[in-house]
């Protein structure tokens, strides 16, 4: 019934509609070596960011190798933490922002064979453990008094709550008393942001097509895959829950190969169905928007490692290859778009690019996988100003990542942090 309800909610909406079939990873693509694929990543980054290629890997190389640091920095911090974020400008660096008066002096660590700065800024109202518990305890009430919100998460930036509303739907003079009234029922700082636009899901490796007839319809739809997942004993991919269970899987010469629908799990925290099919799959997926270089796959961040501003890509089956940063975390995807209310457990990355047919699409940075896309907002032209996705901690049970196995020359490239010292 969750799993009924999910299809209607998003596929009459926002899956786009199958056309030509497209490429998967094929046997004979070549396969990027990690530094390669991270290089690739550092050239939209520099584009992005407006630095150098040089100085753009050297940041990203920076930003994995830092997340054993920043999960230290939250459990030295974990009763004042409101929130730990990357900064681009003015510089290259990590903001941790604390509850309470008492000041830290700021620290710097090694990471990607150079010096990151770690600047501590104080005075926060909330710690990120509140902000959230205060999202899921008045969920509801919000929902209730604003029901065309687009959406409600955590700005680790700010260490507030932020409440995303259609501008139709309020005026700016009228935005200091909302924040007030949310502020008085929450008991932490709220922003509301007007946005012209509304949310909606988007509709054999990762990052190719599949597609599938909804027998709601009978129409055809399109999807994309995301990462190749294991059981520990057959391989499978896995793409978004709301696409039709019965996929099929177009190779490079146009050939068809029908999966084999294994279950979905579409409900509150997670939008997911995993396919098998034959042959195995690898720990491969598409990046580049060509689809003629495969990744392989190394390692997966986890939701609690992912920090606000955090660099990742991306890529759909319609919109293609692009990069951008993380804005909110602990975000609650508006509507009934979870078979019913959204756990805060999303997290949504800046446009400008997503559209419909990306659902189910990879999220990654270099060769680590992050997650998979599930959503979209879009303004009034359809413009893409943000989208947002289910973290890999959430595939389903018995079924985890397939790595591939990474070679002494790649180990040899990475050097491990040194980690701030406790707070005494």
């Amino acid at each position: 019934m969750v799993r009924a309800l999910l299809s209607r909610l998003i596929l009459a909406s926002a899956a786009l509609p199958a056309a030509a079939a497209a490429q998967p990873v094929a046997e004979h693509a070549p396969v990027q070596a990690p530094a390669d694929a991270l290089a690739e990543d550092a050239r939209e980054y520099a584009r992005t960011h407006d630095v150098s290629l040089a100085e753009a890997l050297r940041r990203l190389r920076a930003q994995e190798e830092s997340v054993a640091a920043t999960d230290r920095l939250q459990q030295i911090y974990r009763h004042r933490l409101a929130g730990i974020s990357i900064e681009h400008r003015p510089e290259f660096r990590i903001i941790v922002l604390l509850t309470g008066g008492e000041p830290v002096p700021d620290q710097a660590f090694l990471a990607g064979g150079t010096t990151l700065p770690v600047v501590f800024r104080t005075g926060a109202p909330a710690t990120r453990d509140q902000l959230v518990s205060a999202l899921r305890a008045n969920q509801a009430v919000i929902r209730s008094a604003h029901p065309r919100t687009q959406g409600v998460g955590v700005d680790q930036r700010t260490g507030e709550l932020v409440l995303l509303l259609n501008a139709g739907t309020a005026d700016r003079a009228e935005l200091p008393a909302m924040e007030a009234e949310l502020e008085a029922l929450t008991g932490v700082p709220v922003s509301v942001r007007l946005l012209d636009r509304a949310d909606v899901d988007l509709g054999i490796e990762g990052g190719a097509r599949v597609e599938g007839v909804d027998p709601a319809n009978g129409r055809r739809y399109a999807c994309t895959t995301g990462f190749v997942v294991t059981d520990g004993e057959r391989t499978g991919v896995v793409t978004a829950a709301h696409c039709p269970d019965a996929l099929t899987y177009y190779d490079p010469a146009g050939g068809q190969i029908p999966l084999t629908f294994v279950g979905g799990w579409g409900a509150r925290h997670q939008d997911v169905q995993v396919h098998v099919g034959t042959p195995a799959e690898q720990p491969l997926f598409y990046a580049d928007g060509a689809k003629k270089v495969a990744r392989p796959v190394t390692g997966q961040r986890t939701l609690s490692g992912t920090r606000a501003g955090e660099a990742v890509c991306r890529r759909g089956e319609t919109s293609g290859y692009s990069c951008s940063s993380v804005e909110l975390t602990d975000f609650a995807p508006p509507g009934d778009l979870c078979g019913g209310p959204c756990e805060p457990v999303w997290l949504t990355v800046a446009g400008p690019s997503c559209r419909g047919g990306d659902s189910g699409g990879p999220i990654f940075s270099g060769t680590i996988a992050f997650g998979i896309t599930k959503g979209g907002s879009y303004d009034r032209t359809g413009r893409c100003n943000f989208y947002y996705y289910m973290s890999t901690d959430f595939l389903p049970d018995g079924w985890s990542l397939l790595l591939a196995p990474v070679s002494s020359a790649d180990r040899a490239g990475a050097r491990p942090p040194t980690l701030p010292r406790p707070e005494r």
